[in-house]
């Protein structure tokens, strides 16, 4: 890891430990579970929100108005607006993605959940998310949240990632290796 990364991912984790913190002490843990998840699917879907995070051209004030517009429309709990709004002030904003992140996992452990980041070829269905996440809570003995996203270019099958481990039963990836064996033989 960079020196950048490794100075963003502190500055992450310390903001992401505070607001943790802060909303388990408030017994607001589904609260801010909910306002996470509204803030990565903002930074999703609007590309304004991620050049505001990421753009060093805005002024201090101006950041800590479009967060605080921005937590208000939201309806963000005030821990996570004000937050945003200190980390506005602070130019540290840049971190949400990773502050994000890092107070997912927070949540996941203190629930007792761990979580697996599966891309697939194509949607999945209900029932086969379903089947899923019971397979791989038997398989881990800890609740799963699954998070799902599609990749054509697996041409079938799935890569799922819990923890440091993964499984890669793509077609993509048995074609790259079987490529790779025929090209030892030939």
């Amino acid at each position: 890891m960079s020196d950048k990364g490794s100075i963003s991912s502190g500055i992450a984790v310390r903001y992401a430990t505070a607001v943790f913190e802060l909303a388990k002490e408030a017994n607001e843990l589904p609260a801010l579970e909910k306002d996470l998840d509204a803030l990565t699917a903002a930074l999703e879907e609007s590309t304004d929100f991620v050049e505001l995070i990421s753009n060093p051209v805005y002024t201090r004030d101006e950041m800590a108005a479009a967060v605080a517009a921005i937590g208000k429309k939201m309806k963000l709990t005030s821990t996570v607006a004000n937050t945003l709004g200190l980390m506005a002030q602070k130019r540290r904003l840049f971190v949400l993605p990773a502050l994000i992140d890092t107070v997912k996992g927070m949540i996941a452990e203190e629930k007792g959940e761990v979580s697996a980041e599966v891309t697939a070829a194509k949607k999945l269905t209900k029932a086969q998310e379903e089947k899923l996440t019971k397979t791989l809570k038997a398989s881990v003995g800890k609740d799963v949240k699954v998070n799902v996203t599609v990749d054509e270019s697996l041409i079938g099958g799935l890569i799922v990632k819990v923890g440091s481990k993964m499984i890669d039963s793509s077609i993509k990836s048995k074609l790259s290796n079987l490529q790779n064996a025929m090209k030892e033989v030939g």
